[in-house]
Order: C-alpha cells, then sequence, then structure tokens
C-alpha cells in the first residue's frame, strides 16, 4: 500500500509526582481524572508506562496521529495546557517528540 499522504506520530511522555499518596489506590483516583479528561478531549492513545509499582510517582506514554504535522503539534500543545490547567501537583516531565512516516 503505497501513498503520497504523510503520517504525523506524536509521542508524548508525561511524568507525576504525588507525594500525598500512600497507596497504589490513592495514587490512580489522584491522577484518574485527569488521565481520563486527556484520552476524551485530545483523540490519542494514554497508557501508565511506568512506575506502575510507585504510590507517589506517575508515568505515562501518550500517542497521537495525524495527517497534518500542525494538527498533531496543536493537539499536544492543548494536551499540554489540560494537564496544566487541571493537576494540581509537580510535573516531573513533559516531552514530546514528532515523527514522519
Amino acid at each position: 500500500m503505497s501513498d503520497s499522504t504523510p503520517l504525523f506520530v506524536g509521542l508524548g511522555r508525561l511524568e507525576l509526582q504525588i507525594p500525598e499518596a500512600r497507596s497504589l489506590k490513592e495514587k490512580r483516583n489522584r491522577t484518574r481524572s485527569l488521565i481520563e479528561r486527556i484520552r476524551a478531549r485530545h483523540q490519542v492513545l494514554l497508557i501508565e508506562s511506568g512506575y506502575r509499582n510507585l504510590h507517589q510517582r506517575a508515568g505515562y506514554s501518550i500517542c497521537g496521529i495525524s495527517t497534518d504535522i500542525g494538527d498533531i503539534e496543536a493537539r499536544f500543545g492543548r494536551i499540554e495546557r489540560t494537564i496544566d490547567l487541571n493537576w494540581d501537583g509537580r510535573i516531573l516531565l513533559w516531552e514530546v517528540e514528532f515523527l514522519q512516516m
């Protein structure tokens, strides 16, 4: 299958600190609304990908796909704003990379 339309992939890594969490259940309760909001509003795949067994730290990978680089860059910009507006804890890492396929 060959098509001249390029495909752009945005990959994001997000790490959050949750110092008040004393259990994995508390950690997930604390992060649930942010994660659900990102998934619902920005049409991306988001998985817990790091620190799964730590109470006070969470790691997530985010992936989005588009045929327009401007769209995928804007989408990850909106994701960053969603995080800033909806997470009152410490953001340890936010990095984004864009690939063309």
